[in-house]
């Protein structure tokens, strides 16, 4: 359930930091009427991302077990490759999104009122769709776990809520946090758990006989952690552990998380050296009357 919150949370105020800039941005500059675009195209990518988790969920149950099993498998690493790319994404153009978003709307605004509401659905859809997709994981993860699946969908929907929340007392300056801040700390533990979602993606494979390797395992901890303790189904739900892991599974559980957090964290370390250091004064600027 805290994995999902944290999803919810952050995907939410990535959406309610760009409504709200959109909104603000209107209002400042004298153009209330074109806010019912606006939230038209909030409007439509809600639907659009209840609808792909609606197909996500009801989809595939028709299908062999063989089949749903590879859906899912395949699905989880499309997953893990939409958080890692807004993990990264975010993190770069936090500086810079509140510029690019008033660019957007100029030139929507210029080319049509209606251009807007595409401006909104583009905005929120992608962190709906990323939402949807993620979330979609974690339920099956938690069901073929033998977990309740309202755990994760309530999970992300209060991460939602507080989002909403947070984003409209930034809009209204009651609140003012450090988004680079949470966004490295919320960006390392998503790698953390996007890790595991890959590693369960790989068994899905292996289940559904696409990979190989089911039953060689890199090891097996199940008399430690029982799968049906509570805090072995904290680790599932968490960090999606699998007491029994496959050597693959531990492989791509490595390969994803030691390379990924490694870029992040030299990344962020580059932008705040870069932050840091003064700007060059222009040659000839000091000491001219």
């Amino acid at each position: 359930m805290l994995a999902n919150f944290l999803i919810g949370l952050r995907e939410g105020l990535e959406a309610a930091l760009i409504v709200s800039i959109l909104i603000a941005y209107l209002v400042k500059s004298g153009r209330r009427q074109l806010l019912p675009q606006i939230w038209m195209g909030v409007g439509i990518a809600v639907a659009i991302s209840l609808g792909f988790g609606a197909a996500l969920t009801f989809g595939p149950k028709g299908l062999t077990f063989e089949a749903q099993e590879l859906i899912g498998g395949l699905l989880s690493i499309v997953a893990v490759g939409f958080v890692t790319w807004m993990i990264f994404w975010m993190a770069k153009a936090a500086r810079t999104l509140s510029g690019e978003l008033r660019a957007q709307i100029d030139k929507a605004a210029e080319a049509s009122s209606w251009s807007l509401a595409i401006v909104a659905v583009l905005a929120v859809g992608r962190e709906g769709l990323e939402t949807a997709l993620f979330l979609w994981a974690a339920t099956k993860t938690a069901a073929q776990g033998g977990a309740s699946t309202t755990g994760p969908i309530l999970g992300a929907a209060l991460g939602l809520l507080v989002a909403v929340v947070l984003g409209y007392l930034i809009y209204r300056g009651a609140l003012k946090i450090n988004l680079g801040r949470f966004f490295t700390w919320t960006g390392a533990f998503l790698i953390v758990i996007a890790a595991g979602v890959l590693a369960y993606g790989v068994h899905d494979l292996q289940e559904a006989r696409f990979l190989p390797g089911l039953n060689n395992l890199a090891f097996d901890v199940s008399a430690a952690i029982p799968p049906t303790s509570w805090y072995g189904t904290l680790l599932k739900g968490v960090f999606n552990f699998s007491p029994a892991t496959t050597v693959l599974e531990a492989a791509a559980w490595l390969l994803y998380f030691v390379p990924t957090l490694s870029i992040f964290l030299y990344q962020k370390r580059q932008r705040s050296h870069a932050a840091a250091r003064p700007t060059p004064e222009p040659v000839g600027a000091s000491g001219r009357k």
